[in-house]
Formats: structure tokens, C-alpha cells, sequence
């Protein structure tokens, strides 16, 4: 185990930080949240997240859960992940109570109450918002790399030879986490099988679990697998069409919120202003 997570971040490492900077080196606020959530796991924790939290809440299995599809399974552990949420939570209330209390003690107790519950909250929603952007991204890209691949495998290559030519010369994050599960298993260290389900548990799609199912028993049962890989890519680009569609179609109505909130009560003021002043004036 420990060698397959060097293997994996020696190769794939690059592709996750891509993510984390892709934004001209300026991380987000919760990208920085989840780095210091990871080195929250580095260190020697205190017994806080050990004795306080409960063994129910730290099951193995549960930061697993939220860690995987954000891209940071095994860098995130269970002890540091509640430890992380200790602090911020702490953090937050310190943070709320100076700045409530500068105007009121009162105010001082809502805020604090109020940072706590939102530092507590600060890392899940986190690595909720990392893994949609990471299966957004893997979806993007899905279909070129089926496209790929299959084209290979048309070109007479195995299947193995063509994803290493898909990883060789693209530069998305989906081809770093292939590049990192191909070299696990091109080093004996996993099946392939179950490497390629792992790259499908490391993105919050069920696309992409339904399509490494395939793959996986197309490879187990020797069926076409370059035509099952050409309907996968067209269901792939379908899906991320119509998902673009959707998020359009919703503009509009998402607009209506600031509109009404904002820019409707401005414009009443700039109508009826004048005339109101004149009906106040002529009292």
C-alpha cells in the first residue's frame, strides 16, 4: 500500500496541483481550507480529535468518502479531518466574538456562534465544491479521451498501449489520474481491473463508473471494446451538452434574484422619486 501511493503521487501529483493553481496561482479560499486540512493530517494531532469526537463519526470509511472524489484519499485522514473542523470551528467563533463584541456584547455571542457553525461547516462544503469542479473538469475531457483510445485500439494497439498514448500527450487532470493508475498496475501493484475502478471512485460521476465498468468487462470478456468505447464517448459528449444547456437555460432564471433585489428597488427610487418629492413638496 504505501508503494502504490508513491507510484500515484510521484506521477499524479502534478495533475491535482494543476487544479489548485490553475486560477494564476491564486488558490481559493477552499482550496486553502482542504491544504490546511491535509496539513492538519501531517501532524501530530491533539487528543481533541483522538478522545472528543466519536468513533461513530471517525468509522473508517466516512472522510473516505468525501476525500476521494475531491482528490485527496489518503492525504486527508479521519482523525485530521475532524481536527481540522475543531479549529476552524474555534477559529471562527474567536474570529466572530472580536468582531461582534467591537459593537456589542450581545452581538459578540451571535456572531461567535454564528463563525462557529460556519467554520465547522468550512471544510465539507469544501470537498463538496472540489469534487463537483474535478468531475465537471473530468467530464469535459471524458469523451476526447474515449475518442483517443478507441482510435488507438482501431489502429491496432491493446488497450494499454493506446490509454499510454492518451496519457502521454494530453495534459488534463483525467490523464494524470490514468497515467498514475497505469503505472500502478504496469508495476505490479494492482490490477488493472481494480485500478481502473478506482480512478472511476476518485470523481463523483456515475458516467464515469459506468463507463470504467464497461472497459472493465469488455478487457475481462474480450468483446469490441473500441465500438463500446465510441458510444461511450458520444453519450459523454451528449451529456455534457445537455448539461451546459441546462445551466444556461437556469441563467435566466437565477438573474431574477439580484434583479429584484437590487436593481428593480433602484429603479422605483429613480422614477418615483421626483414625482414623491413634488406630491411631499406641494404638503
Amino acid at each position: 500500500m504505501r508503494y502504490r501511493a508513491a507510484v500515484a503521487e510521484s506521477v499524479g501529483g502534478s495533475g491535482e496541483q494543476r487544479m489548485s493553481t490553475e486560477t494564476a496561482g491564486r488558490p481559493t479560499v477552499d482550496e486553502q481550507i482542504i491544504a490546511y486540512g491535509i496539513e492538519v493530517s501531517q501532524r501530530l494531532l491533539s487528543p481533541l480529535a483522538r478522545t472528543i469526537a466519536p468513533l461513530a463519526l471517525r468509522r473508517r470509511g466516512g472522510v473516505e468518502a468525501r476525500a476521494a472524489p475531491a482528490g485527496v484519499a489518503g492525504r486527508l485522514t479521519d482523525a485530521g479531518f475532524w481536527e481540522a473542523r475543531f479549529r476552524l470551528a474555534l477559529m471562527g467563533a474567536a474570529g466572530g466574538a472580536v468582531v461582534g463584541c467591537l459593537v456589542t456584547v450581545e452581538l459578540g455571542m451571535l456572531l461567535a456562534i454564528a463563525g462557529a457553525v460556519l467554520g465547522w461547516q468550512a471544510l465539507p462544503r469544501a470537498l463538496s465544491v472540489r469534487s463537483r469542479r474535478r468531475a465537471e473538469a473530468m467530464e469535459r475531457d471524458l469523451s476526447e479521451m474515449l475518442d483517443v483510445v478507441a482510435l488507438g485500439m482501431r489502429s491496432g494497439l491493446s488497450f494499454d498501449r493506446s490509454l499510454e498514448m492518451y496519457t502521454g500527450h494530453f495534459e488534463t487532470m483525467l490523464a494524470e489520474t490514468l497515467r498514475a493508475a497505469h503505472r500502478q498496475w504496469a508495476c505490479g501493484l494492482i490490477a488493472r481491473d481494480e485500478a481502473l475502478r478506482e480512478v472511476a471512485a476518485s470523481y463523483a460521476s456515475p458516467l464515469l463508473a459506468r463507463v470504467m465498468e464497461n472497459i472493465v468487462r469488455s478487457l475481462r470478456f474480450g468483446s469490441t471494446l473500441a465500438d463500446n468505447l465510441e458510444d461511450a464517448a458520444r453519450e459523454a459528449r451528449a451529456g455534457y451538452k445537455a448539461r451546459k444547456q441546462e445551466q444556461v437555460a437556469k441563467a435566466p432564471v437565477k438573474m431574477m434574484v439580484p434583479t429584484g433585489v437590487l436593481i428593480l428597488p433602484a429603479m422605483l427610487m429613480l422614477v418615483l422619486g421626483p414625482v414623491l418629492l413634488e406630491l411631499a413638496g406641494g404638503f
